[in-house]
C-alpha cells in the first residue's frame, strides 16, 4: 500500500505510537456519488434481511436466557459516536450482566494486569461481565444483529469504521475528524483483521486506511470476508 511521508503521532498519556496514513485515492466525483447511492441501497437491502432474522433470534435468546435464569433485558443500547461526531444509540443483544459498567470499574481497580490490558486494547479477553449466553452470541456475532435497526435508520452502514464510545474520543486524538467523516459500520477492516488481537492504536490505523481507500468494491470484499470469518468463527464482528 502506498503511503505519504506524513506520519501522525498518536499519544495517550504514557503511550506513544505511530500510524501510517495511506495515500488518498483520486476518484471521479460522479463515481463517488453513484457508489454512495449504491451503498445506501445495499444497506437498506441488508438491513431488511437482518430485520427478518431478528424475530426468531429474539425469541430464541429469550428462551435461552430463561433457561439460564437470566431475567435481564434481551436488548441493550449504548451511546456511540456516529458520522460527523453525532452521538446515537446503538442496539445490541445484551451479552453482559446487568450493571456491567460498575462491575468493570471495580474489577479494574482490583486487577493491575487487567488495567494494563484494558488500556492497550480497550477491552478484556476474559471479561468477567459476560454471561453464559453472552459468550455464545459473541462468538457467533449474533449480539450485533440488532444493529440492522441502526442501518435502516441511516445511523450506521453495513461496512465502515466500528463506532467508538464517547469515552474513547480523547484516545482517538487527531484521527477523530477523519474517522467520523465515514458512517460507522457493523463490520469493517478492524473486524476482518483479527479484532481480538488488535490493539486500539492498530484499530485506529485500520480505520484511517479505510477512510483513505474505501470504495464500493472494497466494501463488498469486506462483507465477503466478514461472512467467511463468522462461518469459521475467526474473531467477531
Amino acid at each position: 500500500m502506498d503511503v505519504r511521508n506524513d506520519i501522525l503521532l498518536y499519544e495517550d498519556n504514557d503511550i506513544e505510537s505511530f500510524a501510517l496514513i495511506p495515500k488518498k485515492l483520486e476518484r471521479n466525483r460522479f463515481t463517488v456519488k453513484l457508489e454512495k447511492i449504491a451503498k445506501r441501497a445495499i444497506d437498506i437491502l441488508g438491513g431488511l434481511c437482518g430485520m427478518f432474522l431478528l424475530i426468531p433470534l429474539t425469541i430464541g435468546l429469550w428462551i435461552a436466557n430463561k433457561i439460564a435464569k437470566d431475567n435481564g433485558p434481551i436488548f441493550y443500547t449504548q451511546d456511540r459516536i456516529g458520522k460527523n461526531g453525532k452521538i446515537f444509540k446503538m442496539y445490541k443483544y445484551r451479552s453482559m450482566v446487568v450493571g456491567a459498567d460498575e462491575k468493570l470499574k471495580k474489577y479494574l481497580e482490583e486487577n493491575e494486569e487487567a488495567r494494563k490490558e484494558f488500556k492497550e486494547y480497550k477491552k478484556l479477553k476474559n471479561d468477567p461481565r459476560i454471561t453464559k449466553i453472552g459468550k455464545f452470541i459473541r462468538k457467533t456475532s449474533l449480539d450485533e444483529f440488532p444493529q440492522f435497526i441502526n442501518v435502516l435508520k441511516g445511523e450506521m452502514s453495513l461496512v465502515g469504521p466500528r463506532p467508538y464510545m464517547p469515552r474513547e474520543k480523547e484516545d482517538i486524538n487527531g484521527f477523530f475528524n477523519y474517522i467520523t467523516s465515514c458512517k460507522p459500520g457493523i463490520t469493517g477492516l478492524w473486524q476482518t483483521s483479527g479484532r481480538s488481537d488488535t490493539t486500539f492504536t492498530e484499530r485506529l490505523t485500520l480505520d484511517m486506511s479505510y477512510y483513505y481507500n474505501h470504495t464500493l468494491k472494497s466494501d463488498i470484499k469486506i462483507l465477503y470476508k466478514t461472512v467467511e470469518n463468522v462461518i469459521k468463527k475467526e474473531g467477531a464482528i
